[in-house]
């Protein structure tokens, strides 16, 4: 009679134990405006770098005046509100302007280039 083998300790299985929630990313049309503004702030020599971070629920699309500071700016996509999706700018910390439109929140920065360029 051979004798049967057992695990020492019971199998767990990984998936069971990870986070529901899903990664966030941008969309193609959204990254099309973000890289637009990028590119116009880019050729005004006021943006010189960016970074897109994906994290489970967030995307962030951030903007450096040099490579190696904090980021001037950070334009978050917060995923599967009650609402649907809402975008916010930051500067640090703070928080600029929020809406549930990526076009909306693009406009803050259209302010603020056409307060810039009148003086």
């Amino acid at each position: 009679m051979t004798p049967t083998l057992q695990p020492a300790t019971p199998l767990l299985h990984l998936g069971d134990y990870r986070r529901r929630s899903k990664t966030t990313y941008f969309n193609r049309a959204e990254l099309d405006q973000l890289l637009g503004l990028y590119s116009r702030q880019v050729a005004r020599g006021e943006w010189r770098d960016y970074a897109i971070d994906h994290r489970d629920g967030i995307a962030v699309f951030s903007v450096f005046r040099h490579t190696h500071e904090t980021p001037l700016y950070a334009i978050a996509k917060y995923a599967g509100g009650r609402h649907g999706d809402e975008y916010v700018v930051f500067n640090g910390r703070q928080k600029l302007h929020a809406s549930r439109s990526l076009g909306d929140v693009l406009r803050y920065f259209q302010k603020k280039l056409a307060l810039v360029s009148s003086r």
